[in-house]
Protein backbone atom coordinates (compact mmCIF):
# COMPACT_ATOMS: atom_id res chain seq x y z
CA UNK A 1 0.00 0.00 0.00
CA UNK A 2 1.50 3.48 -0.60
CA UNK A 3 2.10 5.62 1.94
CA UNK A 4 -0.34 8.15 0.54
CA UNK A 5 -3.56 7.02 0.07
CA UNK A 6 -6.37 8.24 2.06
CA UNK A 7 -7.10 5.28 4.35
CA UNK A 8 -10.72 5.49 4.69
CA UNK A 9 -10.83 6.24 9.17
CA UNK A 10 -8.71 9.29 8.36
CA UNK A 11 -10.75 10.67 5.69
CA UNK A 12 -14.40 9.95 8.36
CA UNK A 13 -12.22 11.23 11.30
CA UNK A 14 -11.58 14.60 9.33
CA UNK A 15 -14.62 15.05 7.36
CA UNK A 16 -16.67 14.49 11.39
CA UNK A 17 -16.03 17.63 12.45
CA UNK A 18 -18.60 20.26 11.05
CA UNK A 19 -15.81 23.07 10.48
CA UNK A 20 -13.33 21.24 8.28
CA UNK A 21 -16.68 19.27 6.54
CA UNK A 22 -17.37 22.69 5.48
CA UNK A 23 -13.60 23.65 4.80
CA UNK A 24 -13.69 20.70 2.60
CA UNK A 25 -17.23 21.21 0.75
CA UNK A 26 -16.76 24.85 -0.08
CA UNK A 27 -13.36 24.01 -1.54
CA UNK A 28 -15.00 21.12 -3.36
CA UNK A 29 -17.27 23.67 -4.99
CA UNK A 30 -14.91 26.34 -5.68
CA UNK A 31 -12.45 24.92 -6.70
CA UNK A 32 -9.61 27.08 -4.25
CA UNK A 33 -10.42 29.62 -1.88
CA UNK A 34 -7.83 31.69 0.64
CA UNK A 35 -8.38 31.80 4.18
CA UNK A 36 -9.69 35.50 4.25
CA UNK A 37 -12.52 33.90 2.56
CA UNK A 38 -12.89 30.51 4.36
CA UNK A 39 -12.54 33.12 7.77
CA UNK A 40 -15.66 35.71 6.32
CA UNK A 41 -17.48 32.97 4.78
CA UNK A 42 -17.37 30.51 8.14
CA UNK A 43 -17.31 34.20 10.28
CA UNK A 44 -14.74 32.01 13.17
CA UNK A 45 -11.28 33.40 13.42
CA UNK A 46 -8.05 32.72 11.50
CA UNK A 47 -6.38 30.84 13.93
CA UNK A 48 -9.44 28.81 14.29
CA UNK A 49 -9.72 28.15 10.28
CA UNK A 50 -6.10 27.74 9.38
CA UNK A 51 -5.69 24.89 12.57
CA UNK A 52 -8.75 23.03 10.27
CA UNK A 53 -6.74 23.49 7.22
CA UNK A 54 -3.89 22.25 8.67
CA UNK A 55 -5.36 18.98 9.62
CA UNK A 56 -6.82 18.55 6.41
CA UNK A 57 -3.39 19.23 5.10
CA UNK A 58 -2.14 16.62 7.45
CA UNK A 59 -4.70 14.06 6.30
CA UNK A 60 -3.55 14.96 3.03
CA UNK A 61 -6.96 16.04 1.80
CA UNK A 62 -6.24 19.59 0.75
CA UNK A 63 -3.27 21.79 -0.39
CA UNK A 64 -1.85 25.13 0.21
CA UNK A 65 -0.27 27.35 -1.97
CA UNK A 66 0.90 30.70 -0.74
CA UNK A 67 0.36 33.68 -3.32
CA UNK A 68 1.61 36.84 -1.60
CA UNK A 69 0.40 37.28 1.82
CA UNK A 70 -2.59 34.39 1.42
CA UNK A 71 -2.47 30.72 1.24
CA UNK A 72 -5.08 29.24 -1.32
CA UNK A 73 -6.55 25.56 -0.57
CA UNK A 74 -7.69 23.36 -3.19
CA UNK A 75 -8.11 19.47 -2.72
CA UNK A 76 -4.86 17.55 -2.68
CA UNK A 77 -4.40 16.26 -6.74
CA UNK A 78 -3.15 12.71 -5.56
CA UNK A 79 -6.36 12.16 -3.39
CA UNK A 80 -7.73 8.30 -4.71
CA UNK A 81 -10.83 8.60 -6.86
CA UNK A 82 -13.27 7.07 -3.83
CA UNK A 83 -12.26 9.98 -1.45
CA UNK A 84 -12.95 12.33 -4.54
CA UNK A 85 -16.28 10.92 -5.22
CA UNK A 86 -17.44 10.86 -1.71
CA UNK A 87 -16.63 14.48 -0.90
CA UNK A 88 -18.37 15.55 -4.54
CA UNK A 89 -21.36 13.26 -3.88
CA UNK A 90 -21.83 14.50 -0.57
CA UNK A 91 -21.25 17.63 -1.69
CA UNK A 92 -24.08 16.99 -4.24
CA UNK A 93 -26.58 15.37 -1.78
CA UNK A 94 -26.16 18.18 0.84
CA UNK A 95 -25.53 21.55 -0.42
CA UNK A 96 -28.27 22.85 2.40
CA UNK A 97 -25.27 22.44 4.66
CA UNK A 98 -23.43 25.60 2.78
CA UNK A 99 -26.46 27.91 1.80
CA UNK A 100 -25.86 30.28 4.41
CA UNK A 101 -22.09 30.02 4.39
CA UNK A 102 -21.83 31.04 0.40
CA UNK A 103 -24.23 33.35 0.73
CA UNK A 104 -21.87 35.50 3.04
CA UNK A 105 -18.74 34.09 0.54
CA UNK A 106 -20.72 35.34 -2.00
CA UNK A 107 -21.18 39.03 -0.14
CA UNK A 108 -17.32 39.11 0.91
CA UNK A 109 -16.17 37.63 -3.01
CA UNK A 110 -19.00 38.84 -5.79
CA UNK A 111 -16.51 36.67 -8.07
CA UNK A 112 -17.44 33.63 -6.53
CA UNK A 113 -20.89 34.49 -7.00
CA UNK A 114 -19.96 35.12 -11.12
CA UNK A 115 -17.95 32.06 -10.99
CA UNK A 116 -20.31 28.89 -9.41
CA UNK A 117 -24.39 28.93 -8.90
CA UNK A 118 -24.07 28.60 -5.22
CA UNK A 119 -25.34 32.41 -4.56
Amino acid sequence: MRPDVVQPQTLFKCMSDETRLALLLLIEQHGELCVCELTEALQLSQPKVSRHLAQLRECELLQGEKRGQWVHYSLHPQLDDWAKELIAHTLTHNAEFLTDINQRLCKVSPQRAEQTDCC
